[in-house]
Formats: C-alpha cells, sequence, structure tokens
C-alpha cells in the first residue's frame, strides 16, 4: 500500500528536496501551502497540493484544514519545512489519530525560537553564546556601554528587524527586544537533521550571495567546533526534526551560536537528496552530502546580480558566481519547479519589489511567529 507524506509549506526549495526524496522511495507527497501557487506545484514529485489559511493570522484555521487534509489524503507522515514549523507543533492536539509529526513539542520550538530564552538555554548547557539581555536592563546597559552590540526582536525570522549599533548608541526599542554582543568575526550557519537526540547529519556554510540578511548562495564548509557544539544541544534537549544555528567565530576561531532556528534552513541542500527520506523515516543512520561545495539559488542571484549593476567588483564577482555555481532546484528530471519559479512566486515577488523588501522576507510573512507563545489564544480557543 502506497504511504503519503504532508510537506506543510510548497513554496521553499527546500521543501522541495523532501519531497523528491520521499517521491523517490514511492512515497505520495501532499503539499499545503497558503499561497494561491507555489513552487513545488510544478514538480513532478508532488501528487496534489491543497492551498489553506494564513497560519500568522488564522492559527486555528490553518490546523484545522491540515487536520482534514490529513483525514482526507489518509497522511501517514507530516513534516513541516521551514517558518510552518512554528505552527504544525501545535497540530497532534487536532488530530483524531497519531499520525507523526516531524517536530518536538510546541514548548521546546518556541523555546529555541525565542531569541532571548534560547541563549539562557545553550548558557545553561555550558556552551558559548554571546552575551545577551532583554531591553530596559541594568545587564542590557552594560553591553550597550561596553562595546558594539546588535539590537533584535525576541521574535522574528529571516532576519527581519536586527539593527547593528556603536558603543554607546542610544536607541530606540520594544520591551521584547533583546540586546546582544557584537561578537567580532565571520558568520557560519548549519542545518541538521536529529533523531531522538542523535545527529544525523549537520550541513555547515557561509553565505557567498546574500539577499538583504538571508543567504542565496552559499558554500559548505567544516568546522569541527561547531560539529560538536551542535552535537551538545541535540543530546541534551534529545531533539527531534531539524534545528538549525547561525554563529559568529571570534579571533580566535571559537564558535557563539547567536540564535536558533528550530527547522531546515538552505544547509539543507547539501544533504545528498535520496537520503534524506530514509534517514527522516530510520531507515539510515547517516546522510551523504552533495558533490558540489557551492550552491545557488539562481532566481535570487539573478536579482543580486543585477542589483549591483554599476559596482564593477561586486557585479563581476556575482556573475562569476552565478555562472559556475549550480542552481539547488533545478533537476534533469524534475525542470519546471526551476523553470517556472518566477510565476508560481510571482505574488512574493511582487511584494517585495512593492515593498522594497528581501525575498526571504517577504515569503515568510505569513507564516512568521512574531509574539510570546502565551498571547496566541486563538490556538487554544481561549
Amino acid at each position: 500500500m502506497t504511504r503519503s507524506v504532508l510537506l506543510t509549506l510548497g513554496r521553499l526549495p527546500k521543501g522541495l528536496d523532501i519531497a523528491r526524496s520521499f517521491a523517490s522511495l514511492g512515497w505520495r507527497v501532499v503539499v499545503a501551502d497558503p499561497s494561491p501557487s507555489h513552487l513545488m506545484e510544478a514538480s513532478r514529485s508532488v501528487t496534489k497540493s491543497h492551498r489553506v489559511p494564513p497560519p500568522s493570522t488564522e492559527p486555528r484555521a490553518y490546523l484545522a484544514a491540515l487536520a482534514r487534509i490529513i483525514a482526507e489524503e489518509s497522511i501517514d507522515f507530516v513534516i513541516p519545512v521551514s517558518e510552518d514549523v512554528m505552527f504544525v507543533a501545535e497540530l497532534p492536539s487536532f488530530l483524531d489519530s497519531a499520525v507523526p509529526v516531524l517536530s518536538m513539542p510546541a514548548d521546546d520550538i518556541h523555546r529555541v525560537h525565542d531569541k532571548f530564552d534560547f541563549i539562557a538555554l545553550a548558557s545553561e548547557l555550558g556552551l558559548m553564546v554571546p552575551e545577551s539581555a532583554a531591553f530596559g536592563t541594568e545587564l542590557a546597559q552594560n553591553i550597550a556601554k561596553s562595546g558594539p552590540f546588535i539590537l533584535k526582536p525576541r521574535h522574528s525570522c529571516a532576519g527581519n528587524g536586527v539593527r547593528f549599533f556603536a558603543q554607546g548608541a542610544t536607541i530606540e526599542a520594544q520591551k521584547d527586544d533583546v540586546i546582544q554582543r557584537l561578537i567580532q568575526g565571520e558568520e557560519r550557519s548549519t542545518c541538521t537533521l536529529a533523531i531522538n537526540g542523535k545527529v544525523i547529519a549537520t550541513a555547515i556554510y557561509r553565505a557567498t550571495v546574500l539577499s538583504g540578511t538571508v543567504a542565496c548562495g552559499f558554500e559548505r564548509v567544516e568546522v569541527p567546533l561547531i560539529d560538536a557544539w551542535v552535537q551538545r544541544f541535540v543530546a541534551a534537549t534529545h531533539w527531534n526534526g531539524f534545528i538549525s544555528f547561525d554563529f559568529m567565530l571570534d579571533s580566535d576561531g571559537i564558535p557563539h551560536a547567536i540564535e536558533c532556528n528550530p527547522r531546515t534552513t538552505s544547509g539543507l541542500h547539501f544533504f545528498e537528496t535520496e537520503d534524506i527520506a530514509p534517514a527522516i523515516l530510520g531507515q539510515k543512520s547517516t546522510i551523504r552530502f552533495r558533490k558540489e561545495r557551492k550552491l545557488m539559488q539562481f532566481w535570487s542571484c539573478v536579482q543580486e546580480t543585477q542589483d549591483s549593476f554599476g559596482d564593477w567588483p561586486r557585479f563581476r564577482d556575482n556573475l562569476v558566481h552565478l555562472w559556475k555555481t549550480k542552481d539547488v532546484t533545478f533537476a534533469s528530471d524534475d525542470p519546471w519547479p526551476m523553470i517556472s519559479m518566477p510565476w508560481t512566486a510571482r505574488g512574493i515577488i511582487a511584494d517585495a519589489r512593492r515593498e522594497n523588501i528581501p525575498f526571504g522576507i517577504a515569503a515568510t510573512r505569513d507564516l512568521a511567529w512574531t509574539r510570546p507563545l502565551s498571547e496566541w489564544t486563538a490556538l487554544s480557543g481561549e
């Protein structure tokens, strides 16, 4: 009997990697997305697509719609793809049957998504993080006086709302903002699949092309100290599912985790596609890396190349990158998602251009969880 998996987002290339992997095992792949059209609906790996309410404004309706799809499509497994995990973690309470969801419980998801609570948790575990404090506290004032610092919302994604300040700068902030000491150095990002507290694979990468604060070109690198940091965190929290971190390497090469994303990132593209589904299902204990060290999101890199015209060194570098780097979406046996992306993502592209914001922010606004968990009373019906 053919089994079915539900992916709760269809617009992002990393979800396409998961879809292709499950399809290669013979699974039916069903996708849910709030957008009227999305990247994965053009894929031969996807059997059916459903439109659902946007979770950021209609969380209860969103989860109820997912529950209906699970029943109607006889879904055997549910996998959140990106920021949708913030809502999908609540899905089990909406289901009549125990369908597995690749997620930690909601409380754990929200604790690490919270920029302040994550730092506190990592500190408790003895892991390196930058000194951080809630805005308005004495510690926050001391951090601002002692050196360069960052101000960020406690609940945000895609780098939205992150601001940089010089030592002693006068700032205006919201009550839920976090002040964090700026670590001077190079940034590295990760994507990990963990099953019951064991790391199956971690891809570590650096940005080669940025769209705002979001990488659209990336290179896989090795940083053993980051691997060890992730191993310790996953084991201590008994993590199950995808989890990702952003690190800063200080002048001594020591990694400091600046925030956590309890979901996939673009690092997923470095995993060998055919290994992803078997690893999620417990059929493989490791995941191989793809042979490519550098990858890109083609259309976003095209836009960045166009925008850099007139800045010759940057334009030249972007052009060379565009010419020599492989796109994450294109597959010779499934070409249409990449070819049709300007059309299937037209709504997001239009929003990004109209409001002059990065594509990554426009693509996640209707998924973003920007309030404390306690404020989402709509989820409990209260």
